[in-house]
């Protein structure tokens, strides 16, 4: 036997909850496929990933194999249905994307950001506008209800779902709660949203390490280090390092306009096959951006995006 223990035949299903300094935390399923509740067995992997260039994530529907010594080997990856580079997670089947109302501001431009790379890859976004608890008064509190009420306008027109939460007041936190159930979600968004709040406030209990504002940056401090999938009632969520960078290396300028879903759906009566909807005659975005079909703002983002996407390939 050797020190790291001799691995036992029988092969069990299980899922990837966190990744560390080289082991794999693997809960085991239940039979219905849902989070169980036994704890998580610390696992190496075998080395036939590596030869092969394959790395588990966290997310991945494993099966693995327990070693004597009460820890295990990941044994084979089951097929993925989807896959995220940043963060790395697999089998991401909901994106929450959480927007503070104020502090930091909202930003729609990196909130379309987010949608662009949601929508690419093949994940349902969801989207909570956080920190509706906030004591603000005068023109402070008037331009958070502004932004707001534009989001939920806009966002809800082009067919997302926008939830409103307060983690301190506990508002909205059961109706998102319920939106959770039967599914692997990402919580994402730009630093100091208050993502880890409202992980707290989905799971009390949970203390997951928050952090206030920075004023002098107008920004949170990283406050989630590694990616883990945390138990939500019947739920895997992840809560993921807060990142305000997303860049556009691996996408083409059609699969930029495919990330918005309104333009995607005009797309197919442009004049010209592979319309890039900035100047074309008979482009069916640009006649939607004028009749309002295409809010300004967004189409006003996908030429900043163009550009951004252009300049990269430049660059390099």
């Amino acid at each position: 036997m050797t020190n790291k223990g001799t691995r036992m035949t029988e092969q069990l299903k299980g899922r990837i909850v966190k990744a560390l300094s080289g082991y794999y935390y693997v809960r085991p399923e239940e039979e219905t496929g849902e989070a169980g509740s036994a704890p998580a067995v610390q696992c190496r992997a075998r080395g036939i990933f590596k030869k092969r260039g394959v790395s588990p994530l966290v997310g991945d529907a494993v099966l693995y194999s327990l070693t004597e010594n009460g820890e295990g080997v990941v044994d084979e990856l089951l097929p993925r249905r989807s896959e995220l580079i940043r963060p790395p997670v697999a089998n991401v089947d909901l994106a929450v994307l959480v927007f503070s109302v104020t502090e930091p501001a909202l930003n729609l431009q990196l909130l379309d950001k987010f949608l662009v790379h949601i929508e690419h890859a093949g994940i349902q976004p969801v989207l909570v506008l956080s920190k509706g608890d906030l004591e603000l008064e005068g023109a402070e509190a008037a331009e958070a209800k502004k932004a707001a009420d534009l989001v939920r306008t806009l966002y809800t027109n082009i067919g997302y779902e926008v939830y409103g939460t307060s983690s301190r007041k506990g508002q909205g936190i059961e109706a998102l709660k319920e939106r959770l159930q039967g599914h692997l979600a990402v919580f994402a968004g730009q630093s100091g949203v208050g993502k880890s709040s409202l992980l707290n406030a989905l799971v009390p209990g949970l203390a997951l390490e928050t952090n206030e504002i920075s004023s002098k940056l107008g920004r949170g401090k990283h406050t989630t280090r590694h990616v883990e999938l945390v138990d939500v009632a019947g739920a895997y969520v992840a809560d993921t390092p807060g990142f305000s960078q997303l860049d556009f290396q691996e996408l083409g300028i059609e699969d930029l306009s495919y990330g918005f879903i309104e333009m995607r759906e005009l797309a197919p009566d442009c004049k010209f096959r592979g319309c890039t909807h900035v100047h074309e005659p008979g482009c069916a975005v640009l006649a939607g951006v004028e009749s309002g079909k295409v809010a300004r703002s967004r189409h006003d983002h996908y030429l900043q995006f163009l550009a951004e996407m252009k300049e990269k390939k430049r660059r390099y």
